[in-house]
């Protein structure tokens, strides 16, 4: 017999309320009052960012083009180079 979906609702009970307690952190507390800064749109600015046709058009364009490579399956990965451990000056 499979458990029913109400039944799986109910174990994972107990994991979203923990969830819900608060930021277990200085760091993801102060990435939390940013989060809320932003969507309360307090911290707006007060000039309008606009962009010209020219600007919409070319973003436009570098988005269409993105989907001109095809998405891997799978990714290899030891392709893309390495990454050095020394300390550079």
């Amino acid at each position: 017999m499979k458990p029913s979906f109400v039944y799986l609702a109910l174990l994972a009970l107990p994991l979203t309320t923990h969830a819900l307690e608060g930021p277990s952190s200085a760091q993801q507390q102060e990435t939390e009052v940013w989060l809320q800064l932003q969507s309360s749109n307090k911290a707006a600015s007060q000039k309008p960012q606009t962009s010209t046709a020219t600007e919409r058009e070319l973003s436009m364009q570098r988005w269409l083009k993105s989907y001109e490579h095809e998405i891997p399956k799978f990714f290899d990965q030891n392709e893309g180079g390495t990454v050095s451990s020394g300390s550079g000056g």
